[in-house]
């Protein structure tokens, strides 16, 4: 996940540098993101499903908490 995340921040800091974005490369790099932490979790013996639900919730009850 490490590597895909340096990518990522590759193709992003080239495109501002270069106004040249590789947007296909960026929407791969973005999907094998996804996929190593669902595949991390499914590894770990956790159930992807669930948690991405802890994780839209902690989301919500974070952006309640600083919104107030």
């Amino acid at each position: 996940m490490g590597k895909v995340f340096g990518d990522i921040c590759r193709y992003a800091r080239n495109e501002k540098a270069t106004d040249a974005p590789n947007e296909n490369e960026l929407k791969k790099e973005m999907g094998n993101m996804i996929f190593s932490a669902i595949r991390w979790c499914d590894d770990l013996g956790y159930d992807p499903e669930e948690c991405i639900d802890i994780a839209i919730k902690a989301q919500k009850e974070y952006k309640e908490k600083i919104s107030n």
